[in-house]
């Protein structure tokens, strides 16, 4: 098992891939959280908010990826916008994980 397997699970390699095509980071927690911590050049909008930003998101017409504090918000996030028709949208799970990512690209 590599380590972005083992880090992200199965979907490591598609984030991954997803980041490397120039993906935006979507980090799905609350703006406390977010300002506690966050991923640089990342968009803040909370999960309950994501439906009411769904042509922004699909506006920005590049791969998507969210993310949050244990993966479930960011699972969420992706499969309301995949469900909506959203293509090339990933759930990045951990923020923190996800930035160990991005930094090591």
């Amino acid at each position: 098992m590599g380590i972005f397997s083992f880090l992200f699970g199965t979907g490591a390699s598609s984030v991954k891939k997803a980041l490397q095509q120039g993906a935006i980071i979507i980090d799905v927690r609350t703006p406390r959280e977010n300002d506690n911590g966050r991923i640089p050049e990342s968009i803040n909008i909370p999960l309950e908010r994501i439906a009411a930003s769904e042509q922004r998101i699909k506006g920005m017409d590049r791969p998507v990826i969210f993310c949050c504090t244990d993966g479930s918000r960011s699972k969420k996030a992706r499969d309301l916008m995949a469900a909506r028709g959203m293509k090339n949208v990933y759930a990045g799970g951990n923020w923190m994980k996800l930035l160990e990512l991005v930094k090591s690209l």
